[in-house]
């Protein structure tokens, strides 16, 4: 009879590791925010509908949020393929949870891609001045780069762009899920091949799509360090949202081959990318400063003198922040630790997005209310209700993943 109840209580404990299911906690909490954040955006819509710039902070809004999430999704594809691609073995007992983020994806892509569409039927809304015709014939500047920045050519690569990140991210699923299968290495080598080529392809995607949805917002200004700072900023982020959602999973008792090695893995990749990032926004900032040239510094001296507070507070908390809280090993073991600081990393670098647009688009015509507040209150509830039912459509332990063992002993 003891031996029944021991050998039951292991096949309990082995499905509660292999499935996930949503607990009502959860999708309460879910759909909480999304009620919560829809009537802030509402009340925030009625209460300046008659505002001179409505329809543009309205657009500017929707891009801001559309555009946030839907990096993160991509985020975590491009981490799924690094790994791939360098055949890593520590991280597959939270490869599920990678996938379930990067499975946002498209979802993120139709949300964007609406928002991009009527931005589009609208003439650019006041953000991206480029697809108004009356713009371009008056601004000589605007139309020198018309071979590049026009509506046709614009979403076609943005369409390319959706195919190409849809089609690696699909192939990586089914592969995941017929490896539980069938096993061996075939598929593993197959993975190999196809991360490798998915980072070529993003190697150039990561720089063109910024130019592309944030940097031609600012349409006379350019910078050669943007596409990588915009991808270090979507990196860091979407790291932050596998290691809340992992630690997560451990509070409700799942992923039991998940260590305080991992967890550590994960903060120090978020610890070593928050300086990447802040390598990239002085470097950006510094030369541009330093050189003081009129085409240049108007970027800045848009964000300095109207986001004065926001633009160097948001650096100080993507950068000094992490810096100084996961310095220690011990807090990058600790889950209450870094569930602190990966929300308020979250907050700073919905902030730089934020800056990054909103600069461009509203200039001094900004300010923060019920709109600005409630939207991502709302995005964020979509996101995580996603992200949940990710999570319960595969078992979260790849069982036949051929570097399983070497993960689930991965100790240092």
């Amino acid at each position: 009879m003891q031996m029944a109840l021991r050998q039951l209580r292991i096949q309990q404990n082995k499905n509660k590791i292999m499935e996930f299911t949503i607990t009502k906690k959860a999708k309460n909490t879910a759909f909480g925010l999304i009620g919560v954040g829809a009537l802030l955006a509402i009340v925030g819509i009625i209460s300046n509908m008659g505002e001179e710039h409505f329809v543009t902070r309205l657009m500017t809004n929707g891009l801001i949020n559309a555009f946030f999430f839907f990096a993160i999704g991509l985020g975590a594809l491009f981490f799924l393929a690094l790994n791939y691609a360098t055949e890593a073995g520590w991280y597959a007992v939270v490869k599920r949870v990678i996938e379930a983020v990067a499975l946002y994806l498209p979802y993120g892509i139709g949300i964007f891609g609406v928002v991009l569409l009527t931005i589009s039927f609208m003439k650019g809304a006041h953000i991206y001045t480029w697809m108004d015709s009356h713009v371009v014939a008056e601004d000589k500047l605007i139309e020198g780069k018309s071979a590049y920045l026009n509506l046709g050519f614009f979403w076609l690569r943005t369409l390319v762009y959706f195919a190409v990140y849809l089609l690696f991210l699909r192939g990586f699923r089914k592969r995941s899920i017929l490896e539980d299968q069938i096993g061996g290495t075939e598929i593993h080598f197959n993975n190999y091949r196809k991360g490798a080529t998915f980072l070529v392809f993003f190697a150039v995607f990561s720089s063109t799509s910024a130019w592309d949805w944030l940097m031609s917002i600012d349409v006379h200004w350019y910078s050669t360090l943007f596409g990588w700072y915009t991808f270090a900023g979507m990196w860091v982020s979407a790291m932050v949202v596998i290691v809340l959602t992992t630690i997560y999973l451990k509070k409700l008792g799942y992923l039991e081959n998940v260590n305080d090695s991992h967890i550590h893995d994960i903060g120090k990749w978020i610890f070593a990318i928050s300086f990447l990032w802040s390598y990239l926004w002085f470097s950006q900032y510094m030369l541009i400063w330093y050189a003081n040239i009129g085409e240049e510094v108007v970027y800045y001296v848009m964000r300095t003198e109207n986001y004065k507070y926001l633009y160097f507070g948001m650096f100080f908390i993507n950068f000094v922040f992490p810096m100084l809280i996961l310095m220690s090993r011990d807090a990058k073991r600790d889950a209450g630790v870094l569930m602190f600081v990966g929300l308020v990393i979250l907050i700073g670098h919905w902030l730089d997005v934020y800056i990054m647009v909103s600069g461009g688009s509203l200039g001094a015509n900004w300010h923060i209310g019920m709109l600005e507040i409630g939207l991502p209150i709302m995005m964020a509830g979509i996101f995580i209700l996603i992200l949940l039912r990710n999570l319960s459509k595969a078992p979260l332990t790849p069982v036949n993943h051929p570097f399983l063992d070497e993960s689930i002993h991965h100790e240092f």
